[in-house]
């Protein structure tokens, strides 16, 4: 589904989710974002974006394995905040964005796309794209949850 063809958001939730969703199976690789190839979950999100919006987002520069925890800084919280809308924690609909904080004193370090209110699209360390349930234990580290922006 192209940019041009998205008049709602109702439209835009379904392409991103269709968008995930055919990521899964991709390789896990830091820092790579292409589909079927490799990626991590900051590179799953933008390759979901390019696709959808037919463009890059911002391009978060080299980052390390421990990029939250030795900076300190929020960044990937940042950028959500910069580009999408914020919306409350329990707004878990499918084709959301979902952002994941390990411990609550560190940054956001993790990023998924809400198949809707129990699971979502992540590319695991390890492994690869999968879809998760959202157990407790997932949703007690839900740094913030929003959706993405309608096209201009």
């Amino acid at each position: 589904m192209s940019i041009g063809t998205l008049h709602c958001e109702d439209a835009l939730r379904q392409a991103i989710l269709h968008e995930a969703l055919d990521w899964v199976g991709t390789p896990y690789r830091h820092q790579a974002s292409r589909k079927h190839v490799g990626c991590d979950c900051l590179g799953l999100l933008r390759g979901v974006w390019r696709k959808v919006y037919e463009c890059d987002v911002e391009h978060p520069g080299d980052y390390s394995a421990d990029w939250a925890e030795t900076s300190r800084k929020d960044r990937l919280l940042e950028a959500a905040r910069r580009h999408c809308e914020e919306l409350p924690v329990t707004d878990l609909r499918a084709g959301n964005l979902v952002l994941f904080r390990w411990r609550m004193h560190l940054p956001a370090k993790h990023v998924g796309i809400l198949t809707g209110p129990d699971a979502f699209v992540h590319a695991y360390e390890g492994g690869a794209v999968v879809v998760s349930s959202l157990v407790p234990q997932w949703r007690r580290k839900i740094a913030g949850v929003f959706a993405f922006p309608l096209p201009r």
